[in-house]
Parts: structure tokens; sequence; C-alpha cells
């Protein structure tokens, strides 16, 4: 896994780069959310091919457990991919809300996860 700082704004943000899965459990994600903060990051991009699917299937909490960390921790995450595979309704629903409140953030490309989560 190699981390990848973006400055905009006088903010740095965390790009995960990785060709393995780096989010296999709450756990991975929380260790993943302590290394970030560790290292001064308060913003996160990480890329859908290293999340596990598991991720989106809402039925295995994985992405509540996930995301409610990022929140509490008051870390931005925006995750880049493409979404529109997911025909879950509460999947939809679940990215749709997440947008909504533009702490968690699902996007189609880098460009958009830095505009999103810079601002």
């Amino acid at each position: 896994m190699q981390i990848k700082a973006h400055e905009v704004n006088n903010t740095r943000i965390a790009e995960i780069i990785s060709d393995k899965i780096v989010i296999q459990s709450a756990q991975n994600g929380l260790d993943l959310l302590g290394n970030i903060y560790y290292q001064d990051f308060d913003k996160v991009i990480i890329y859908e091919r290293n999340i596990t699917p598991d991720f989106f299937d809402l039925k295995t909490k994985i992405a509540g457990e996930i995301l409610q960390k990022f929140s509490n921790y008051r870390v931005r995450l925006a995750i880049v991919g493409d979404f529109s595979k997911y025909e879950s309704k509460s999947m939809k629903d679940f990215i749709y809300e997440s947008n909504k409140t533009r702490h968690i953030n699902f996007v189609e490309t880098l460009e958009k996860a830095i505009e999103k989560i810079s601002g």
C-alpha cells in the first residue's frame, strides 16, 4: 500500500494506492484510519477495488461500521469507483444519503473525489 499526498486549499488528502484489497474488515478500516490520522491527514481517497465486496452488501454491516469510524474521527472519505453495478435499492439509497452529507462521498473519478472532499 502506498499513500500519495495531495495538497489542496492547505489541506492534506491521502490517496490510498494498492493493487490489493486494503479494507477486508471493519478492523482494517480502523487500522487505515489510525495510520492516516497519525500521518496528519484528515481526508482520505480510496478506490472501490481496494475494499472487500462485502462492504457493498449492507447486510454485512461492514460499511456502516467503517463509515461510522470515519465520521467519529471527522476524517472525510471519498470512495472512487463505478457504483452503477450495485442494483440493490438499499445500497443506492446508502450512496445517495452518504453523498448528501458530504462527509462520505462515492464518486466516479479521482478528480471528483479531490473536488468533493477538499472544500
